[in-house]
């Protein structure tokens, strides 16, 4: 019987160090892959000379850094990569390529690393590295001044070491993932379910249990230390204790998106406390009921009430502190924050199926295909930039272009359809790859895709229930989704392969 290619049961004995440059033709092909890289990125620079930026986010990232401040209205992580990275290179471009290696070489080495281990088929390992290498997507968060290309990045690192901590553990890859873990921890709050994850990769491991408990305490330990003390700097700022500001305005954020469908009839009192932003919030809803007139007010499941100055949110900030001339935004900002968590708390509680029909809905159906967002035009369809960015990157103006006549990104259109499409594909595999009882036979894949069903399955609980959908915040995802979803197919084709070939051996050619 001619032998059929399906996913090995074994560890391979071939070090990763051979697998990648061993042969004559592997090194050719990286050399080529790094030609590819590197071309794409001049031409890509030719047309956007400058960095492209977030008006908002960016400015408070560089501010941060110029500062050197241990909290802010975002997490520090990445503003201390840029503090780090200014003391070699002050220029945008020199950023700006450092982000885009740095993506693509932790992509590769995740990619790599499942190659390796899973030995998929050769069409899926083409289609799946030119997926990686000739990816707008990356350019363009490379080329943006915001923590997602660097969050994807470390992502992509992690990942890689969870498959080797599962397949092959050493003492070097838990330190190493150790490190990784934390940085991630301190760049993004997508990485809240990372600990979860990296413990679910120690029980999965091939190693001893003191060695299991080793690892997952090293992981807890050191997020746990990056919370207590960012924490304990909140708390000397407003004398509360809290570990992300951010998340308790997103609570009421989230609350309002479903409050504003509540008719006045249907109203039911909250506590005396929130009292006075309850009737600021109902007031505003009542004076935008024409959405014609407020085309803001019609947008669901989006982060619109937490940023806007003329907003019930910040309203009641500042009226809490109009007689202190002295506090800074931050503090403003963080003071309020806990109440707004209650208040969107006791809102939700209250109208749990308006939260569900007005919210959680429209989250899902945004992260089943992510908007744009940011990413939809160059430098937010703005020409200029804030004063620290020109002092940061020693610009000779505030101006920035682009050699494109449009300022619309539209090669990154049809990402959201991309997504969508490998959601349900990837569903439908593993649905598939159950029913033919592939978690439970001895093959490593199992382990790999159940780890990556655990990280797929997690953000988007994370997503649809705590935060706004949007390509830049699930690119690390995407990908994740993407990969997972060709090896399934790969796996599945084997085995049906296999099947065909039993079933009927002579039409086969036995």
């Amino acid at each position: 019987m001619d032998k059929v290619r399906v996913m090995p049961y074994i560890i391979p004995e071939e070090s990763f160090e051979r697998y990648l440059f061993g042969a004559r033709r592997k090194r050719l092909a990286l050399c080529l892959l790094a030609m590819t890289v590197l071309t794409q990125f001049i031409v890509f620079k030719y047309f956007y000379p400058y960095a492209s930026y977030i008006h908002g986010d960016s400015f408070a990232y560089l501010e941060t850094a110029y500062d050197n401040l241990d909290i802010n209205f975002y997490m520090v992580g990445y503003s201390r990569f840029l503090r780090l990275f200014s003391v070699f290179c002050g220029s945008d471009t020199g950023l700006v390529a450092f982000q885009y290696l740095f993506i693509q070489c932790s992509c590769l080495f995740f990619l790599f690393t499942l190659f390796y281990f899973y030995k998929p088929g050769r069409l899926v390992r083409i289609v799946l590295i030119g997926f990686i290498i000739i990816n707008p997507l990356f350019l363009y968060l490379a080329n943006l001044i915001s923590s997602d290309a660097f969050f994807a990045a470390v992502s992509f690192i992690w990942l890689g070491l969870l498959i080797w901590i599962i397949h092959r553990p050493n003492t070097q890859i838990l330190i190493w993932h150790t490190l990784v873990l934390f940085i991630a921890f301190s760049v993004r709050y997508n990485a809240l379910i990372y600990p979860a994850i990296s413990a679910l990769a120690f029980l999965l491991s091939n190693q001893v249990t003191e060695r299991k408990i080793v690892g997952i305490v090293a992981s807890v330990l050191v997020c746990s230390i990056f919370v207590f003390y960012t924490g304990n700097r909140y708390k000397e700022l407003t004398g509360v204790w809290q570990y992300s500001p951010f998340g308790g305005w997103q609570v009421a954020n989230n609350a309002m998106y479903a409050y504003r469908y509540v008719d006045n009839t249907n109203r039911k009192p909250v506590p005396a406390r929130f009292r006075d932003l309850d009737n600021m919030v109902r007031t505003h809803f009542d004076s935008t009921r024409d959405f014609t007139r407020y085309p803001n007010e019609a947008i669901k499941a989006g982060t619109f009430y937490m940023w806007s100055a003329s907003l019930p949110l910040s309203k009641y900030k500042d009226i809490r502190f109009k007689d202190d001339t002295v506090a800074s935004r931050l503090k403003k900002w963080a003071t309020v924050a806990p109440i707004y968590a209650d208040y969107g708390i006791c809102i939700i509680k209250q109208y749990p199926w308006e939260y569900c029909k007005y919210f959680l809905l429209p989250n899902a159906i945004r992260y089943y295909a992510p908007p744009l967002e940011y990413l939809n035009s160059y430098n937010s369809g703005y020409s200029h930039v804030d004063s620290i960015a020109q002092r940061w990157f020693n610009y000779k103006t505030n101006n920035v272009y682009t050699r494109l006549r449009s300022p619309n990104v539209e090669v990154l259109y049809f990402y959201p359809i991309l997504f969508g499409l490998t959601n349900t594909v990837l569903i439908v595999g593993i649905v598939c790859f159950t029913l033919l009882k592939g978690f439970k036979r001895s093959i490593l894949f199992n382990k790999g895709l159940l780890l990556g069903t655990i990280i797929w399955s997690l953000n988007a609980v994370f997503t649809i229930s705590s935060s706004s959908a949007a390509l830049r915040f699930q690119s690390f995802f995407i990908v994740v989704t993407v990969v997972f979803t060709f090896l399934l197919i790969d796996y599945l084709w084997a085995v049906g392969k296999i099947e065909a070939k039993q079933s009927f051996p002579y039409k086969m050619g036995t």
